[in-house]
């Protein structure tokens, strides 16, 4: 048994979370964060939990959406990220999404004012050994090219895995013209106005995507060639690419909207979302790009009602860096090989803001009941959580893993009954958040979550 502070190590979601829970269990925790005295290719800021994409944890339905499943089940383990995400909530349709620098702010806050947490400035340039005690690296998706070199050679991988991630513009609310665009919801969820649309006709659609093609790209570097693109968030011009529709029935989608100005469905559209609780900054949903910044903002001014934007943060893209996790993690998110060292967040392979949360939830309630002699016990496989630490841990396969987002698909499916034909559709997804929410539940209670000393 230790009671030596655990070091977590990446102040991001997955290192907060799993510093919360380690306190929560009434550990002392060391939260260590080299920014800002090193900074990322994608971070912009030294702030805990820092947003670095998009402000939107994505639907927050947990009955028919299995990442708003994951949401509610971290609530219901006490998650600070999503504490933190409730309160700094923006106005987003069915989606959950955030003012990322409250959000950070209201992050840090919480952590600050838990006594059995400490803070260090400090960049982890050694992988530490076995006699210095129990660590959680949540250093990330961007985690430094040093360390990842230790991590390789400490799990024999001969590379580290790398695929691309990136970043979507901003534009100020005041800069877009009203005259043209309009707010609405699709399907007038939410508050109906959550989102604002510009809209395209079928002329001024095509003219944008031959833009998209035509327009000039940044270079690969020689290192990046041959990494992939993270299929769940593509560059807006890859898509272009694949097929002139691939917008119109993508991010650009004109479902369930109808245009004021013309009492008609635009061919397609470009929604604008909340980036802030005042609304004063709106993100373009979905559009990623590897543009450069003169193309981006030459391009993005001919859709209608951004003529005037004003774009106070423009596209890019990075590398992501992610371990094969199973091969080199044991169930519990231990490296095989150093097995005082569990590792969290997208370094494992999982994709997604929440997602990278809750293996830091998990890799934190692990550590705890570890340091504290504890018996371990896993999350059902029912349950989001466990289809989440399986699938990185055990069942993806390990000769082509790749990062993966939660979804219905990992859970296993309802039985038939009564010799019923397969459960599809809503029906099975009804079924599996039912049985998620029951097993986790029963979980919570065998496993004694949320009874730990505060």
């Amino acid at each position: 048994m230790s009671h030596k502070p655990i070091i977590v190590v990446g102040a991001g979601l997955a290192g907060c979370e799993a510093a919360w829970q380690l306190a929560q269990a009434g550990l002392e925790v060391v939260l260590q964060e080299m920014r800002p005295l090193r900074q990322t290719p994608a971070h912009r800021t030294g702030g805990f939990a820092e947003l670095v994409c998009s402000n939107s944890l994505r639907s927050d339905d947990a009955t028919y959406n299995a990442v708003g499943l994951l949401h509610e089940e971290m609530r219901r383990c006490g998650s600070v990220i999503m504490k933190a995400a409730d309160q700094c909530a923006v106005p987003a349709g069915g989606a959950l999404a955030v003012d990322r620098e409250a959000f950070s702010k209201t992050v840090e806050s919480l952590l600050c004012q838990n006594p059995l947490i400490s803070f260090k400035r400090e960049e982890l340039k050694t992988l530490p050994d076995e006699n210095q005690g129990m660590y959680i690296l949540a250093t990330g998706p961007l985690t430094t090219p040093e360390l990842s070199e230790q991590v390789q050679e400490a799990t024999g991988q001969k590379d580290m895995l790398h695929f691309f991630d990136a970043i979507a513009p901003i534009v100020t609310a005041d800069s877009v013209d009203m005259t043209k665009a309009w707010k609405q919801s699709r399907y007038d969820k939410g508050n109906g106005d959550d989102y604002i649309n510009c809209p395209l006709t079928k002329e001024e659609y095509d003219r944008f995507i031959d833009e998209l093609i035509q327009a000039e790209k940044v270079s690969f570097r020689d290192w990046e060639k041959n990494t992939p693109y993270f299929e769940g968030c593509l560059p807006i011009e890859v898509m272009a690419e694949r097929g002139r529709e691939t917008l119109a029935f993508g991010p650009m989608k004109p479902v369930g909207l109808m245009n004021p100005h013309t009492n008609s469905r635009p061919y397609a559209v470009v929604q604008l979302r909340k980036e802030n609780k005042q609304g004063s900054l709106l993100n373009l949903v979905g559009f990623q790009t590897k543009l450069t910044y003169g193309e981006q903002k030459r391009i993005f001014k001919t859709i209608p009602g951004l003529q005037n934007a004003v774009f106070v943060r423009l596209g890019g893209i990075h590398r992501n860096t992610f371990i094969c996790s199973p091969k080199v993690l044991d169930e519990t998110l231990r490296l095989k090989s150093r097995p005082n060292i569990r590792c969290a967040g997208q370094f494992t392979g999982c994709e997604g803001y929440v997602e990278s949360a809750c293996v830091g939830l998990m890799a934190g309630l692990f550590c705890a009941w570890e340091a504290l002699g504890k018996e371990i016990v896993l999350p059902p496989p029912t349950t989001a959580l466990g289809s989440m630490l399986r699938h990185i841990t055990l069942d993806a396969n390990e000769d082509c893993f790749q990062p993966m987002n939660i979804n219905f698909g990992l859970l296993p499916a309802p039985q038939p009954i009564d010799g019923k034909k397969k459960i599809k559709g809503k029906e099975r997804k009804l079924i599996q958040s039912k049985t998620a929410l029951n097993d986790l539940d029963l979980w919570i209670k065998k496993a004694h979550i949320n009874e730990h000393p505060r």
